[in-house]
């Protein structure tokens, strides 16, 4: 018998796992997640049930499958502007396109964010990661109101927010000016509406300050760990 090619055996279960994944993925946007059991799942793959088990170990293995998967479908969507000639636009338009995202993958989007293991998948974090990016260029330019993971996390609940309350209201109470309002709500409570560091005031300039600090090669790492104290210092205001 000749041996078997392990590398051929490892893609033929990564190809079988993302054909179950796509199974699965069809089923939930059709017939929502009660329709999502590994009977129907492997029925809809050409596969028994059993294959099910041993690609995932269980249904709940599925799941969290399935939510990566989602993660990463959104990861694809998302342009990074390296540059962006207007900042606040650049949020303004990826909060449009994370919200976009989970109003046309409703079933999707709500699994994505209800299954335990959705803040440990690497698609997440690479998300999240790009988001942080967005938020420095703001904190660069003194655009920025409040510090960067406050700010962070205040973007990303009023996306996630948004596109959950509008879910869970009827077809005809759904108005598109819900979504405006807290989309400017949050750039209100995030952005300035001048340059802080232009402005007297220390704490602008000590957020702009911080964000470049990853960029500087002169100062020691000690010596970049105390400024970067005493600019938390002034950002807080204590």
């Amino acid at each position: 018998m000749p041996p078997v090619d392990s590398d051929t055996t490892a893609l033929g279960r990564e190809q079988a796992r993302q054909r179950v994944i796509e199974a699965a993925a069809e089923l939930l946007a059709r017939d929502g997640r009660d329709a999502v059991t590994t009977r129907a799942v492997a029925a809809a793959a050409g596969m028994q049930a059993p294959a099910i088990y041993r690609l995932f170990g269980d249904k709940d293995g599925l799941l969290e499958a399935l939510a990566e998967h989602g993660f990463a479908a959104f990861l694809a969507t998302k342009h990074v502007d390296p540059h962006p000639q207007d900042p606040i636009e650049d949020l303004r338009a990826a909060w449009d396109l994370a919200v976009e995202f989970g109003l046309t993958n409703p079933a999707l989007y709500t699994l994505m964010y209800s299954e335990p293991a959705g803040a440990t998948s690497t698609a997440f974090k690479a998300g999240m990661e790009i988001l942080r990016g967005r938020i420095r260029h703001l904190a660069a330019g003194g655009w920025l109101r409040v510090d960067e993971e406050l700010a962070v996390t205040l973007v990303h609940a009023t996306g996630r927010g948004a596109v959950l309350t509008w879910l869970s209201l009827p077809e005809d109470r759904r108005n598109r000016a819900l979504l405006t309002i807290l989309r400017e709500s949050m750039v209100a409570a995030v952005t300035t509406q001048e340059p802080a560091v232009t402005d007297a005031g220390a704490a602008g300039a000590a957020r702009a300050l911080r964000a470049a600090l990853p960029e500087q090669t002169t100062l020691s790492a000690a010596e970049t760990q105390l400024l970067r104290e005493w600019l938390d210092r002034l950002t807080s205001g204590s």
